[in-house]
């Protein structure tokens, strides 16, 4: 393998293991969302709506 090749294959796999590791990173570090329907917002709540079928 030549100079040229070795070398665009190194920066090909550095640009790409950087991507990877930087949108990895941010899947990590996102903080977690608050869910609009929560079951405990409605643990006051006696009467249950019947299920529709």
């Amino acid at each position: 393998m030549n100079t040229e090749a070795l070398v665009t294959m190194i920066l090909t796999q550095g640009i790409v293991i950087s991507f990877a590791s930087y949108f990895f990173y941010k899947v990590l570090t996102i903080p977690p969302k608050q869910e609009p329907d929560s079951f405990s917002e409605n643990d006051d709540e006696l009467v249950r709506q019947p299920e529709k079928k």
